[in-house]
């Protein structure tokens, strides 16, 4: 039977998503195509044997519109016969572009193909595709006549209904910057950050990762979204997220390198990984966060696997609610539990996040010789996927 398997894994450093952040000068295709010249460059595969090459956008507006991972395959040099596409499942867009390009190499669809990510969250600000109109319609506002609430509010009420306490968050969050202060010193992501050229020389560093943060200074933060109307349709809401424990605004992007067993092979190629199971679902779009859970249960009833049996979970950082509560239902080890920190201290650029985390979570299954990963996203609108990988 045909195995997709990951030939390699690159991403940028982590850029403050604020004008002024490392990366906020370059273009978003820009900042692909440049992963995608990487994955090249390691590989020495013919960029023409690509036969797609699938990409995530949340903010598909302005700089990150028409298409923009054609644009970043014209601008990374490949032959024009290499196709490309761009897709939305909001913060999980590049992880479903993994699950996309592993289902056709196993459906016999691709031999190779790349699954990939974008988000300038400087140049393209949170929010802007919506154009300051309703997203949703009418239909949609009758189902839920109280109205949807951001997600903000929606970790918030995770918080209050899972009773994770502001120094519980906290805790967390301080922990996300000391795991990835300390694999970033130990050189722990050199082996999958693409290093991005700019006017003051090479960038080979997330710019996201505050080292020594304490719970002490955490605490001195305020909450981010307090709304007195909101806090009176949910009283249990205490106000408790702050930028602190909540994934930045970031820039950044990247790759994955995915092809069959039998052409890698073919290739001379070692591949890192295989994908071994699958899963997508949704979930409560008021809770909209909570989907990683459903999912893990699927993606886990799937696999056979216990959740025992996985030497690393990376669990979306979007709010450190988020993998607290996950953690929490699961039973789950927490030093296995975004080992390497999460996108709180790493980021979190939006459509470039799924395959960020894929590629930490390989070359961290790489690095200690654990042989499976697990990988979930919570996503807007009340989604999430999940991945299971197999080391080789």
């Amino acid at each position: 039977m045909t195995s997709a398997v990951i030939v390699d894994a690159v991403r940028t450093p982590s850029g403050r998503g604020k004008p002024g952040g490392q990366l906020s000068e370059i273009h978003p295709a820009a900042l692909l195509s440049g992963v995608l010249r990487t994955l090249v460059e390691r590989t020495g595969i013919d960029p023409g044997l690509v036969d797609d090459v699938i990409g995530g956008c949340v903010g598909q507006v302005g700089e990150q519109t028409a298409n923009i991972t054609r644009s970043a395959v014209l601008g990374a040099g490949f032959p024009e016969h290499v196709p490309a596409t761009t897709i939305d499942r909001q913060c999980g867009s590049s992880q479903q572009a993994a699950h996309f390009a592993a289902q056709g190499v196993l459906a016999g669809a691709y031999d190779i193909a790349i699954a990939c990510g974008t988000e300038s969250m400087s140049r393209v600000p949170l929010g802007s595709a919506a154009l300051d109109r309703d997203p949703f319609g009418p239909a949609v506002a009758a189902r839920y006549p109280e109205g949807l609430v951001n997600q903000g509010v929606a970790a918030e009420l995770i918080a209050a209904r899972w009773k994770l306490d502001r120094d519980t968050l906290d805790a967390y969050a301080a922990r996300s910057h000391a795991r990835a202060s300390a694999t970033a010193a130990a050189g722990g992501f050199a082996a999958e950050i693409a290093p991005v050229r700019t006017g003051g020389g090479d960038l080979t560093a997330d710019e996201t990762v505050r080292h020594g943060t304490t719970v002490e200074q955490l605490a001195g933060l305020r909450p981010a979204f307090r709304d007195e109307a909101l806090g009176a349709r949910f009283p249990e809401i205490d106000w408790q997220i702050t930028p602190g424990n909540s994934s930045p605004l970031t820039d950044g992007a990247s790759a994955v390198l995915i092809m069959s067993e039998e052409r890698a092979n073919a290739l001379g190629l070692r591949p890192k990984a295989r994908f071994h199971t699958f899963a997508v679902t949704g979930s409560d779009p008021l809770l909209m966060l909570t989907g990683v859970i459903p999912a893990t249960r699927r993606v886990l009833d799937r696999s056979g696997l216990s959740l025992d049996a996985i030497d690393a979970y990376e669990v979306n950082e979007a709010f450190a609610s988020v993998p607290l509560a996950w953690q929490r239902e699961f039973g789950a080890d927490p030093e296995r539990l975004n080992p390497c920190g999460g996108a709180i201290a790493l980021g979190h650029p939006l459509g470039a996040s799924g395959t960020r985390l894929l590629t930490t979570l390989v070359h961290h299954l790489e690095a200690t010789g654990g042989r499976y990963g697990l990988q979930t996203m919570c996503e807007g609108g009340g989604l999430a996927n999940a991945t299971v990988i197999e080391r080789l």
